[in-house]
């Protein structure tokens, strides 16, 4: 398969100069310490729509004739390729037609509505929404505008990895969340065609992570199981084109826990102070878990891919962050039923100095005995150190202590 010519990403350069922000690249200390490389983040979730998806939208939404536009386009994505393709169309005049998830989250069904698409939801996943849009397609002669398997999709995804090489020249390795592909392909594409030899690291959430068995397959192999908070990057099977692009050009693929994702999108929060979705914290993710895994020498930047999450979903995700990141502690206790009880089980988190954030206290639970009373309760701690001494401090004080995870 022809992989991406310095013609074709020559093109896309000069196509999105004059819609496209330069996202901009930000220090990241606390990466960098932990690391012991210096590290910087490419932050996408700052580019239209949200994410760097309008890239290869607009990248091929303007490469079609005027005829093909006039007969409308149709994608299928969870999200951030659906607002691309709406803001792109409604950018160069064509018509939109977008299929989603039943489970896409809320915020993004409505901004792409205001971008001028028509939605319709069905199945439960991305790869169902494709079957229905390529459907579509052929009953209605629109163009599809996939998300990932497209060179002209490839080539507007390049684009990040051009402007990463032109803001930070002796950067060492480029760590990308990794979905279908088509981000991870066009950069690794950028630095081919600069001639670079800089390692380009995918990274997966380990519940939706196709790419590895695909890679030691040598070809593309859909995954077994698709269950992840970080739904911009659950695809269930990488595309031709971006898998031609990364088996000839890229470095390695890793995979991240949820838990990892969930520490790294609220690292993002209180310390580069960014919103960032689930899925584009996924290079955060694995510069937090897997440091020595990132090869090279010098500066490592990490692309945050989208910032699209429902605020009910970042409630979520906040919490598991927390708990991930020892910071949150959900404790049962059973303790005598008499006065004074619950006072005593407060009085020991408050010696301990971790401060209640809720409490529930049940007589009615049916393993109790009729002298017994549960005492659930949620405590917020400084970090690991603090939690075990919180969980010692009430083992030193007589009480049996479940730990609710």
């Amino acid at each position: 398969m022809e992989l991406l010519t310095r013609e074709g990403l020559d093109r896309a350069t000069a196509r999105l100069a004059p819609v496209m922000r330069r996202t901009p690249l930000v220090a990241s200390r606390v990466l960098s310490d932990r690391t012991g490389r210096e590290v910087w983040l490419k932050c996408e979730n700052l580019q239209r729509t949200g994410s760097f998806k309008p890239r290869g939208a607009y990248n091929r939404i303007a490469g079609l004739t005027d005829a093909e536009r006039a007969r409308g386009v149709v994608a299928a994505s969870a999200g951030n390729h659906a607002q691309g393709v709406a803001w792109a169309a409604a950018e160069l005049g064509a018509e939109s037609t977008v299929f989603m998830p039943g489970g896409a989250p809320l915020p993004k069904l409505v901004a792409t509505k205001s971008y001028g698409a028509r939605i319709h939801q069905v199945g439960t996943t991305v790869d169902d929404a494709l079957v229905a849009a390529r459907a579509f397609a052929d009953d209605t002669g629109a163009i599809l505008i996939h998300p990932f398997d497209h060179i002209d999709v490839v080539a507007g995804q390049a684009t990040v990895g051009r402007e990463i090489l032109e803001q930070m020249p002796s950067v060492g390795a480029i760590v990308v969340p990794t979905g279908g592909g088509g981000l991870v392909a066009g950069i690794a594409a950028a630095v081919a065609l600069d001639e670079r030899t800089v390692p380009v690291v995918g990274v997966q959430a380990e519940q939706a992570a196709a790419w590895p068995g695909s890679l030691a397959a040598g070809r593309p192999t859909p995954t077994e199981k698709m269950s992840t908070m970080a739904d911009g990057i659950a695809v269930g099977r990488p595309g031709d084109v971006p898998f031609a692009h990364v088996s000839a050009l890229g470095d390695r693929m890793l995979t991240v826990s949820e838990d990892a994702l969930s520490r790294a999108l609220l690292l993002c929060m209180e310390r580069a102070k960014l919103i960032v979705e689930a899925a584009g914290a996924a290079a955060v993710a694995a510069l937090m878990d897997h440091p020595s895994e990132i090869p090279g020498d010098g500066p490592v930047v990490a692309v945050l891919s989208g910032g699209n999450i429902d605020p009910l979903l970042l409630t979520h995700v906040v919490a598991h962050g927390l708990r991930a990141a020892g910071r949150y502690l959900t404790v049962r206790i059973v303790i005598p039923d008499r006065p004074g009880g619950l006072l005593g089980v407060l009085g020991v988190a408050r010696d301990a100095a971790a401060s209640v954030v809720d409490v529930v206290h049940a007589r009615t639970a049916g393993r109790l005995a009729m002298d017994e009373v549960e005492v659930m309760m949620t405590l917020e701690t400084r970090g690991p150190d603090h939690r075990a001494a919180v969980l010692a401090a009430f083992e030193a004080a007589g009480h049996s202590v479940a730990v609710q995870e």
